[in-house]
């Protein structure tokens, strides 16, 4: 499988088909620093600075500068907010699994309802991200539902573990704010919604990025809930949100920079995926909102297209 090419009206300075922004939309872009343009869509060639959201995997390089044609709005500055304390800001710990640690057997959860699914993770005790955790960061639907967006986030931080749910705080603002200038609201069905999870339902009491183990463990849950949710399009949020979902399929993908790693369109057992920054990220690092505006309306160009076929 290999990437597909961006949607023919990217760059051309009209926005892609179907998208038309009233003006609470149009506020919400304001609000994120983001312009009333369409960005560009060429192939980064330059690589970028790295940052810590981006994962333990990422070369260290130059950052980019912003585009000469981006209105001045674009380089405003951001008002300082908390940062997310994300689960890779600090050195890896030593990781002894547990000798009461045991795999989920396979099979066992491909046939589960949203309400056993939430119970085994809940009860999870396979890899040692369990550790010291207060509770799971898992949102389950009262009955199986379907969204056509599926939001994959990085590691809970402990704001959300203490939620109990992802993308919560100044983060969850933003992010509700992008998804709300595409159309779309948070845990909503059919066409207009977007389920959100982190990639790893757990948050060690250590903080540690994930080991390739334990995301692959976790991974089981995630694929139960793509098969639940039916998206028509991923949108992978992190560095570690990529790696899970594409680094089966395209290991190639994991020795790059993660500027090079986004705004494309892959494929994951026929479903698009696109990669873009973590809110986080974009808290942090505001000129690159508008590369987040871009992969956003190149995912909403594969939810809409009638040739991406229906899980």
């Amino acid at each position: 499988m290999s990437p597909s090419s961006h949607d023919p009206g990217a760059g051309n300075g009209v926005p892609p088909a179907g998208l038309q922004l009233d003006a609470r939309q149009r506020a919400m872009l304001a609000e994120m620093k983001i312009p009333l343009w369409w960005p560009q869509a060429a192939a980064e060639s330059e690589p970028e600075a790295v940052d810590a959201a981006d994962g333990p995997h990422a070369s260290v390089s130059t950052p980019v500068a912003a585009p000469a044609s981006a209105p001045a709005a674009l380089v405003a500055s951001t008002p300082p907010t908390r940062p997310r304390v994300a689960a890779h800001d600090a050195a890896p710990a030593a990781f002894a699994p547990s000798p009461a640690s045991a795999p989920v057997a396979d099979g066992a959860v491909e046939h589960m309802d949203w309400a056993q699914l939430r119970g085994t993770i809940q009860a999870c005790s396979a890899c040692g991200l369990c550790a010291g955790r207060k509770a799971p960061v898992f949102v389950a639907e009262p009955s199986p539902s379907q969204a056509d967006w599926l939001i994959v986030g990085e590691p809970p931080d402990e704001h959300e573990e203490r939620a109990g749910a992802p993308f919560v705080g100044s983060t969850g603002q933003l992010l509700d704010n992008m998804l709300q200038a595409v159309q779309l609201r948070r845990d909503g069905q059919g066409r207009g919604g977007a389920r959100l999870t982190p990639v790893v339902k757990c948050r060690p009491a250590a903080v540690r990025p994930p080991t390739p183990q334990e995301l692959a463990q976790c991974a089981v849950y995630l694929e139960r809930e793509i098969a639940l949710t039916r998206p028509r399009v991923i949108v992978a949020m992190g560095r570690f949100a990529a790696l899970s979902l594409l680094g089966r399929d395209h290991p190639e993908l994991l020795k790059l920079p993660f500027g090079q790693v986004r705004g494309k369109v892959y494929r994951r057992d026929g479903i698009a995926v696109v990669v873009t920054y973590h809110p986080s990220k974009l808290l942090r690092a505001p000129l690159q909102k508008a590369q987040a505006w871009a992969d956003l309306c190149l995912a909403r160009a594969q939810a809409l297209s009638p040739s991406t076929p229906t899980p």
